[in-house]
């Protein structure tokens, strides 16, 4: 029996909370938190699990995911949540290294040959997003996704309603129906600025429109619905359970669920996607994150059927520093690039062992820095602040 000997984390650039964990026998795991406005809370809360697990059976995985999100009694939400799967990752990659298998050969093996993924455009405020949606193009991706609007209000939002319009037609004008274009409006949107939104984004034919209500507003999904029309309604990423996707899956809302491996974890991701496939939801995992929460997700992709679509961050505008902090990608981290490197944009299988890429520990070390990601200063013209 080989027991959790230590459970270390590094926060690096560009804003990822890697997640190291060491067997008594030497073996080594890596998992990834997200939550980075809240880093020091994520990585004191794996530090308080940790104390829990030392010299603890590394092999009892699913054991150890439940005493993480039950045993202190209050417990839930994402912060929790994140810190549990980045351990969790870990323990499922060293597992993978033992035995010398892809984490999906131990959850049914592959049901495809390839992922299909997509790449952000725009920005936080969307600009330029033709000549973005071109690079993309050109780098083989047949689907991006954008911010819909910038901070909108309650009232009064018509010109930034129309600008977003603008943006949807100017990228079908350029390619046609040859490219797919989803909508994330964050939940910035209010319920009195969605309708008519969503009435001329329609017939442009979205991808989806994602987190058009916050998932604290879970009675607005069906007020959504009706307002989308024929646009695919997506949502999830800040859930962080089986048991929440269950109500959001039972309004009869939501075509596409997207949760996020860094919240969920990783078997419980694939949970989620069961859960889905019963309700005949599609899944297009959330993943704005680094290398180690895609190469997870990609784990759970690879056994799913009903897993359409893979986000990923590469080229992210998030990458590019925030206040000051050093910029940093995916690759940078990795011995080897080609795992997560898409070809005519999709993914191979990871055929490597765990979770199928090799981080570089050194390269983690020295990179590593307690840096500090200051709150988003998103606010109305009035002062009042905006959701962001």
């Amino acid at each position: 029996m080989a027991t959790i000997a230590e459970v270390k984390t590094f926060r690096v650039p560009p804003r990822w909370i890697f997640v190291r964990v060491t067997t008594d026998d030497g073996l080594v795991g890596w998992g990834e938190s997200i939550i980075p406005k809240r880093a020091g809370a994520v990585v004191a809360a794996i530090e308080d699990m940790a104390r829990n697990l030392k010299g603890y059976d590394a092999d009892r995985i699913e054991d150890i995911a439940q005493r993480l999100r039950r045993g202190a009694f209050f417990r839930g939400g994402p912060l929790l949540g994140t810190a549990a799967s980045g351990i969790e990752q870990a323990l499922w990659d060293i597992k993978g290294k033992r035995h010398s298998l892809p984490i999906y050969e131990f959850l049914g093996g592959r049901v495809r040959d390839r992922i299909r993924a997509y790449a952000w455009i725009g920005g936080d405020s969307p600009a330029g997003v033709v000549e973005h949606a071109r690079e993309r193009i050109s780098q083989g991706f047949s689907a991006v996704k954008m911010n819909a609007t910038p901070a909108i209000p309650y009232l009064g939002g018509g010109a930034i309603i129309d600008a977003a319009v603008e943006r949807v037609a100017a990228l079908r004008d350029a390619f046609g129906g040859k490219l797919d274009i989803a909508l994330d409006l964050h939940g910035r949107v209010s319920r009195a600025a969605l309708k008519p939104l969503l009435k001329e984004i329609e017939q442009f034919r979205p991808m989806w429109v994602e987190e058009a209500t916050l998932p604290e507003n879970e009675e607005s999904l069906t007020v959504l619905a009706r307002a989308a029309g024929s646009i695919p309604v997506a949502t999830g990423e800040r859930l962080a359970s089986r048991w929440e996707v269950k109500r959001v899956l039972d309004t009869g809302a939501v075509d596409i669920i997207q949760p996020d491996i860094s919240i969920t974890g990783l078997f419980e991701l694939e949970k989620i996607a069961r859960l889905a496939e019963i309700y005949d939801v599609a899944v297009a995992p959330h993943c704005p994150n680094g290398p180690v929460s895609l190469a997870a997700s990609l784990q759970i992709g690879f056994c799913t059927p009903n897993v359409v679509i893979q986000e990923q961050s590469l080229g992210l505008h998030y990458h590019q520093g925030f206040s000051g902090l050093p910029k940093g990608e995916m690759h940078d981290y990795l011995a080897d690039s080609a795992p997560l490197t898409t070809i005519d944009g999709a993914f191979a299988p990871l055929a490597g062992p765990g979770l199928g890429v090799e981080i570089v520990g050194e390269v983690v070390e020295n990179r590593a820095t307690d840096w500090f990601l200051p709150d988003a200063d998103w606010t109305h013209i009035d002062g009042t602040y905006a959701e962001w």
